[in-house]
């Protein structure tokens, strides 16, 4: 049996896709991969999917995986809506790579009154809490992109994902690690989520020896919790999950795009799903429906 592999064309994406094709192999499983652009890719206006950003890139290769003209879909869980699909399932969560963001600077400082540059309203919120004396400037694009920018004096630091350049191989000059306490990564970062048809037996079979049980429940914890918020990529939201004795922890933060207020969570739970529920109890009690409510279009 040999597997098609959807993936997003992408440097990032296809290693990613590769390092489920290279898990499979071991397995005795063969597969190949099959590029598609996506609306995300393509720059198609979020609003006009009603899963914005993260419905964009992997809305054709859903359809895609729905069709029958895929096997599988490799995709970062980050990029996944919330909802579920009666369709489809998570076949596989392979464990995790790093969930932690990366600040990565031209000259390895970044004084007051230095430019930031990060797309994404969590990271944004994120940095003017952590670093309150530098400014955050709109920077989009991919790893290369943003790293070329950096180069040219666009901004004297980004903020990027660590998984992200471990599996691009990229080992910037001046890059640290942003601990959770300062920067609670964004649900599922650093995880791939292998999605395939509910119904195919035969290849869900072949791919669940790559589920990684303590990466899964992670995952589902953080999915859970942002379901329970409404789950667009829109949201200001921080969720990070991990093994907790026989149970889980999950830390969560939802924010203004400002950072100048906050709800927080910090929960531990004997399930995926009690965590997720516990930690939106807290959140709901320290204000996160009037905060989202300001920030929702």
């Amino acid at each position: 049996m040999t597997l098609r592999i959807g993936t997003r064309r992408s440097k990032l994406a296809l290693a990613q896709a590769n390092e489920v094709a290279a898990a499979l192999r071991t397995q005795g499983v063969e597969s190949e991969l099959v590029p598609m652009t996506t609306s995300g890719d393509r720059g198609v206006d979020p609003s006009t999917d009603p899963a914005g950003l993260k419905g964009l890139f992997v809305a054709e290769i859903v359809r895609a995986l729905r069709d029958g003209e895929i096997d599988l879909a490799v995709h970062s869980a980050k990029d996944l809506p919330a909802g579920e699909d009666d369709d489809l399932v998570i076949a596989a969560v392979p464990e995790r790579a790093s969930p932690l963001d990366v600040l990565v600077t031209r000259d390895g400082e970044l004084a007051p009154g230095s430019r930031v540059g990060t797309s994404s309203v969590r990271r944004r919120a994120q940095v003017f809490r952590w670093r309150p004396d530098v400014m955050v400037k709109d920077l989009r694009g991919n790893v290369d992109t943003r790293l070329r920018k950096l180069a040219d004096g666009e901004a004297e630091g980004i903020v990027l994902a660590a998984a992200g350049l471990v599996r691009l191989g990229v080992v910037p000059e001046h890059a640290a690690p942003i601990s959770i306490a300062e920067m609670v990564p964004a649900p599922g970062q650093g995880c791939l989520a292998v999605q395939a048809r509910r119904g195919d037996t035969a290849t869900i079979e072949a791919v669940t020896p790559l589920d990684h049980a303590a990466s899964r429940t992670a995952l589902e914890a953080e999915r859970g919790l942002m379901a329970r918020l409404g789950g667009g990529c829109a949201l200001p939201l921080g969720a990070f999950a991990e093994p907790a004795g026989a149970g889980v922890r999950l830390v969560a933060i939802v924010l203004t795009p400002d950072g100048g207020r906050s709800a927080h969570a910090e929960v531990e739970a004997s399930t995926a799903a009690e965590a997720a529920e516990r930690a939106h109890r807290e959140l709901l009690a320290g204000g996160a429906d009037e905060i989202l409510s300001s920030v929702r279009p």
